[in-house]
């Protein structure tokens, strides 16, 4: 079997995973509700799947509940004949090259703001210069951005993080965490984007099985860290100004995503689906000119403390 063939069979299965980890949740919600007017029907994933003139197709599933006031779970497969400039930014060797690439992108945009915003990608390229040569890596990740820290779900999160990485390379935590730091930052606003991660791209310096293993622990390991954040959240009594608050913060999340993130800006200069590249974005969002939070308060904490670079367990 080929790769790309061996790639996508995990992929679909993974985005069936990870929607049935998160649909979960939302019929956990009902069956512990005490009004039965509840519908059911947005408890589930919708889909819709497309496909792009010459360039390949997708799945995009999104879903708005109780829970979760809209995840996005996207898979996507490309071709093209030649690389985006986002892509050959960094290896200007591949000018020219064609590419397939696939992947799965998921946002998680919860309503209650205490609990967190998650982002995952996993993704394959593989891209063939003019002379014949095949050259492939692998990238992805996960992040957290929560709204009202908690020191114990940064723990978890990162510990989680490590011990995936730890099953193929000692070093990749210390190495992909730093790159997640590094990475989700506002460098117009001198901020963290939430708590990090891991991050990592070009991945191809073991052989295809063990790269293509450890993106596999790293999808199953984004499952394990956020599903039990969010059970131990979601019932968190909030406030008005509380979901005021996550709003205006979720602008930088807006901000991050139109500006900086690679993906992003891979799928609107390659001509991609608008809609699946941007069910980034929450379905709602507030911007306050010169917002300052009150002193000493939570809100202040989430940037004072929370979010800046910080060794959450020890390595």
């Amino acid at each position: 079997m080929n790769n790309i063939i061996l790639i996508k069979n995990f992929l679909l299965e993974y985005q069936n995973e990870l929607c049935a980890a998160l649909e979960n949740q939302e019929t956990f919600s009902h069956s512990h509700s005490h009004s039965h007017s509840h519908s059911h029907s947005h408890s589930h994933f919708h889909e819709d799947a497309w496909t792009h003139e010459k360039i390949g197709g997708g799945k995009t599933r999104v879903l708005q509940g109780e829970i979760f006031e809209q995840a996005g779970v996207n898979f996507s497969h490309v071709a093209g004949r030649h690389l985006p400039q986002a892509a050959t930014l960094k290896r200007p060797d591949l000018i020219g090259a064609s590419f397939e690439a696939l992947g799965i992108s998921s946002v998680i945009h919860p309503k209650n703001p205490f609990v967190p915003t998650a982002h995952l990608n996993i993704r394959y390229f593989q891209a063939t210069k003019s002379n014949g040569d095949i050259v492939w890596w692998f990238g992805g990740g996960y992040d957290l951005t929560p709204y009202y820290g908690f020191e114990e779900d940064c723990v978890h999160w990162h510990q989680t993080a490590k011990n995936a990485c730890d099953k193929t390379n000692p070093n990749f935590y210390a190495r992909f965490k730093k790159a997640a730091d590094d990475y989700f930052y506002l460098k117009h606003r001198k901020e963290c984007r939430g708590i990090g991660g891991i991050f990592f791209d070009d991945l191809n310096e073991l052989s295809f099985e063990d790269c293509f293993s450890f993106l596999q622990n790293v999808g199953d390991s984004f499952i394990d860290a956020y599903i039990p954040i969010v059970e131990k959240r979601k019932s968190h009594l909030f406030t008005d100004k509380n979901r005021e608050f996550q709003l205006y913060r979720r602008g930088r999340y807006v901000e991050f995503n139109l500006v900086y993130d690679r993906g992003t800006l891979f799928g609107l200069q390659f001509g991609g689906r608008t809609e699946s590249i941007l069910m980034s974005l929450p379905p709602l969002v507030r911007w306050e000119y010169n917002f300052k939070p009150g002193k000493n308060s939570e809100e202040e904490k989430l940037t004072a403390y929370f979010l800046k670079p910080n060794e959450w367990i020890t390595c």
